[in-house]
């Protein structure tokens, strides 16, 4: 099938945008290369410091200098679940690499925090900085200059694109990220989000919300609906950077150790030394990130990576924006249904044929490029196959090609939507993004008075006082980096589920985030300039005419354009200290617009 118009025309636009910024790394990476393994450039005694706290076995094989060091970085910490597991995996990729004649050492942790933890706390303006300070501790763990490949081990919502942008400074080596995998199922998210809605009525307890939540977030591995982190495991896929099939293996599982073993082998397999030399340079490419911003539309997946995905992006020289977004989402077909745009969850999905269906529709479709490189070798065709254990022995088959669920996974012919989506909206109020998957079509038009909250927690409050009567448009500012870090509005999804089943039309306008919680609320969402920067968003007052068209992509306020530049802009709350957040003083200065990634790195990467 050759390749859909607007996925070639989007794909070119984006190198022809980028052939500067593009060249420039590139050239870096092959300066990088050229000198040779940084090991042969250590003095004696620098080397020495690096491998003092090896066995004798592994000081010998340090000593060869044609023998690989695999660099570890991890996000490990026994807090969370989707990380726990981490804790075994680099004992397991030191057995592997001693097998095939190399060495591993865990060159350095990164942060891993849980927006699930954070919800809804001062915490959560750390969140998205905790992206870039990842990053630069990856940097700070390569640094040392003494490894072949790197392995990468994270998965949740900020860690994989932060461990991406760090290690793509390093684009010379191979680099191959290892998932862990999602927690085994529990409780229904019929169940949870009933429960979730009772509570904020205030008919069942604390308590019994407790219950609930328990039930569902219930043992290690990643939460198992479709949010950031599920994204994060679709996203390593299409680009190439998992070795197939791995995302959605249980962790703890032999199957999942069989696949972090093997990453160390074939990441041995594709050092510079090697016919097969794979440079993440050469994976994360033009036609690697179009196939991720597909994947993104055809999955439903979140929100977030349009801010995330631009941002790793930069770190290797592309330059991509929400109308790259906007156009494919209007030709690639929504595939999947999964919680929070359907009843089930990733498990079910990996069971209904998982990303090697999708891979399969897509490619087939000439919705996605072929011709990309992968760490497993070929193009994205090696990724439709499915790892499985014979007899002990990893092997790969083919794919199902047809689903074995049509509630939760389709074929191109038969899709839950025409169109992805994720929706650019434009207009008076600026540029922002709204995941449209979830949202019913009556739902999808808006037009109604403003509330204005310079908080989540005000709207809350509103709420519980019985405020939020009649039709309106919540407008949630002062949310962008540099206000306070552009924390996620998860809390408020509840409360506006639960006016519209009341029958009221509400909508969300915020500067914020959604994330992978962008549901059956219509949210507009990242408003670009943001309300600190001197957007718009800074002069709304309630009762001014907002229209949310997310059918016209539309996002306008009805007000005389003098009498709202005549009006002051609003100051915002101080979000300046506590929690830690005295220390992000200067990230949240620098932070650039939400469109160009949010990060305080861009500028420099490019």
């Amino acid at each position: 099938m050759p390749l859909h118009p607007i996925v070639a025309e989007v794909t070119a636009r984006i190198i022809a945008r980028s052939r500067d910024a593009r060249g420039a790394y590139l050239e870096r990476m092959e300066a990088a290369q050229r000198s040779g393994p940084g090991r042969a450039k250590l003095s004696c005694a620098n080397f020495a410091h690096a491998f003092a706290a090896m066995p004798d076995e592994g000081k010998a094989k340090m000593r060869n200098p044609t023998a690989p060091n695999l660099a570890i970085v991890t996000a490990y910490n026994d807090m969370l679940s989707a990380h726990q597991p981490y804790e075994r995996f680099p004992d397991v990729i030191r057995a592997a690499a001693e097998a095939v004649g190399a060495t591993a050492q865990v060159a350095g942790g990164v942060p891993a925090m849980c927006d699930g933890v954070t919800q809804g706390r001062p915490g959560m303006e750390l969140s998205l900085f905790s992206r870039d300070v990842i990053a630069m501790s990856t940097g700070i763990a390569l640094s040392h200059d003494a490894f072949d490949a790197g392995l990468m081990l994270g998965i949740c919502d900020k860690i994989v694109p932060g461990l991406t942008m760090g290690v793509l400074a390093f684009g010379h080596l191979p680099v191959i990220f290892v998932p862990g995998g999602p927690m085994t199922s529990g409780l229904s998210n019929a169940e949870k989000a009933r429960v979730r809605g009772l509570y904020a009525e205030g008919k069942v307890s604390r308590e019994e919300l407790l219950d609930s939540e328990m039930k569902s977030y219930h043992g290690p591995g990643t939460c198992t609906f479709y949010g950031t982190a599920n994204t994060n495991q679709m996203m390593m896929e299409m680009t190439g950077l998992h070795l197939p099939g791995a995302a959605f293996v249980h962790p703890n599982t032999p199957l999942r150790d069989a696949l972090t073993a093997a990453a160390a082998h074939r990441a041995v397999e594709i050092i510079g030394e090697g016919q097969a030399y794979t440079p993440m340079a050469q994976v994360v490419d033009e036609k690697a990130l179009v196939n991720a911003m597909v994947g993104l539309m055809a999955t439903g997946g979140s929100t977030n990576h349009t801010l995330h995905m631009v941002a790793i992006a930069r770190a290797a020289g592309v330059l991509i924006d929400w109308s790259d977004f906007d156009d494919l989402s209007k030709v690639v077909p929504l595939l999947v249904r999964v919680y929070p745009n359907g009843s089930e969850d990733v498990n079910a999905f990996q069971a209904a044929g998982g990303m090697a269906f999708v891979i399969r529709q897509l490619l087939d479709a000439g919705l996605a490029h072929d011709d990309v490189v992968t760490v497993a070798g070929g193009g994205l065709r090696s990724y439709q196959r499915e790892p499985f254990l014979e007899e002990g022995r990893l092997v790969w088959r083919e794919g199902p090609t047809t689903s074995l669920n049509l509630d939760i996974l389709r074929p191109v012919s038969d899709p839950f939507q025409p169109e992805g989506g994720l929706r650019l909206m434009e207009g008076g109020l600026g540029r922002a993004v709204m995941k449209t998957s979830a949202v019913k079509a009556e739902h999808l038009v808006i037009q109604a008075p403003a509330r204005v909250f310079d908080d989540q927690d005000e709207l809350l409050a509103a709420f519980q006082r019985g405020e939020l009567t009649g039709d309106f448009v919540a407008v949630v500012r002062f949310q962008g980096p540099r206000a306070n870090g552009m924390p996620e509005l998860h809390s408020l999804t509840p409360t506006l589920v639960l006016l519209l089943e009341r029958g009221q039309k509400v909508a969300l306008v915020t500067d914020g985030r959604m994330s992978g919680a962008s549901g059956k609320a219509p949210a507009a969402i990242h408003v670009t300039p943001e309300a600190a920067g001197g957007g718009v968003l800074s002069r709304v007052q309630d009762g001014d005419m907002i229209l949310v068209d997310a059918l016209a992509g539309r996002l306008d306020i009805q007000v005389d354009p003098d009498v709202l530049a005549a009006r002051p802009a609003a100051r915002g709350p101080d979000h300046a200290s506590g929690f830690g957040r005295e220390l992000f003083g200067w990230m949240r200065r620098s932070a650039g617009p939400a469109e160009a990634g949010a990060s305080v790195l861009f500028e420099e990467i490019t």
